[in-house]
């Protein structure tokens, strides 16, 4: 059983900042790429951005790639997502998310069906 809880996210202005974390039970991290997914008010949930520490795979989706970086935390063990530049279209709830059965590797543009395991989402709001 996996277990995966985000923190970080508030309100801030636009051009602003902030740190989103995502913390896993267990070694979850050696073994399975964890992926950052948002959901905007009214809209779909959408990937953000994913990090393996198993093959070192990563993507950023376009709409956040040069502002977002995803890294490991190794003394928090945790997968944070540092946002830079924020916009008002930003504003969502944050989910991290993995896949148990196949997900060694990050896979852009992968159903949400296929991953397994999710938190409970964060809230980021940016105000223009």
């Amino acid at each position: 059983q996996v277990q995966l809880e985000e923190s970080g996210g508030g309100l801030v202005q636009a051009g602003g900042s902030l740190r989103l974390s995502c913390a896993a039970s267990g070694s979850t991290f050696n073994y399975y790429a964890i992926y950052w997914f948002r959901q905007p008010p009214g809209k779909e949930r959408e990937e953000v951005s994913c990090l393996s520490n198993v093959d070192s795979s990563t993507f950023y989706a376009d709409s956040v790639r040069g502002r977002f970086s995803i890294s490991r935390d190794n003394a928090k063990n945790t997968v944070d997502l540092q946002m830079n530049s924020l916009k008002p279209e930003d504003t969502a709830v944050y989910y991290c998310a993995t896949d148990t059965l196949f997900g060694s590797s990050c896979l852009q543009g992968r159903p949400i069906s296929e991953l397994d395991y999710w938190g409970q989402g964060t809230q980021v709001t940016v105000s223009s």
